[in-house]
């Protein structure tokens, strides 16, 4: 048997610019679209700080998992405890995620004031590339969206096996069929965190892009 979990999430990048339009007094459309992109950035902080704590914890309840396994039903007290320790584990993971989550949530509703400026451009170029990085980011928030379940799931399924563990008569087949469940879950979670490390590269580039298009020059 055999039970993984893998983290990986990359994040949004703040980029410095230099303002080249020289405009004073109303913001330009430019100016704006920066203004709102940056506020992104610092929407998705607590997101960015959620990562850490979550490998961490995953790591830990990977070590507890394997020694459950190691010890067999003769030490059935000591995987009882174990067990306990790694549902605690589950737990703290779900709080952890559920702050990723509200980050992010709170990180769209700044992104959509773009639909209002995007549009103030005069450049059709500029226009294209700020509809791009727009259709990337909403991408993006789905592509969260999916991890969140999964990874939700997953972690449901990870307390039914530790609850699984404790039950002393509990068939070796049942257990392997749920931890079977568990590898093709964890699949899942590779899978949707793969796709939004894919598109917040994504988004980075065309991020870039859009600031250059705007006369925006980053000083990256």
């Amino acid at each position: 048997m055999c039970k993984r979990s893998s983290r990986y999430l990359l994040s949004i990048a703040a980029i410095s610019v230099f303002i080249l339009s020289g405009c004073v007094g109303n913001k330009t459309p430019a100016e704006k679209m920066y203004d709102v992109l940056e506020d992104v950035v610092a929407k998705e902080k607590v997101f960015e700080e959620q990562q850490d704590p979550l490998v961490t914890l995953e790591k830990k309840e990977k070590r507890i998992y394997d020694q459950i396994i190691e010890l067999g039903m003769k030490e059935y007290d000591q995987i009882v405890k174990l067990s306990d320790e790694a549902i605690q584990l589950t737990d703290e993971r779900k709080k952890h995620m559920e702050k990723e989550t509200k980050s992010l949530k709170e990180s769209e509703q700044a992104f959509k004031k773009i639909a209002d400026i995007k549009d103030e451009f005069d450049d059709t170029e500029v226009i294209k590339t700020a509809n791009e990085l727009n259709d990337v980011m909403m991408q993006r928030y789905q592509a969260h969206e999916w991890l969140y379940k999964e990874y939700s799931d997953a972690l449901t399924y990870d307390k039914e096996l530790y609850g699984m563990f404790k039950n002393k008569n509990l068939p070796l087949e049942d257990l392997e069929a749920q931890v079977n469940k568990l590898n093709d879950q964890y699949k899942q979670v590779f899978d949707a965190n793969e796709k939004f490390n894919m598109l917040t590269d994504q988004y980075n580039d065309k991020k870039q892009s859009f600031y250059k298009k705007a006369g925006l020059k980053s000083n990256k």
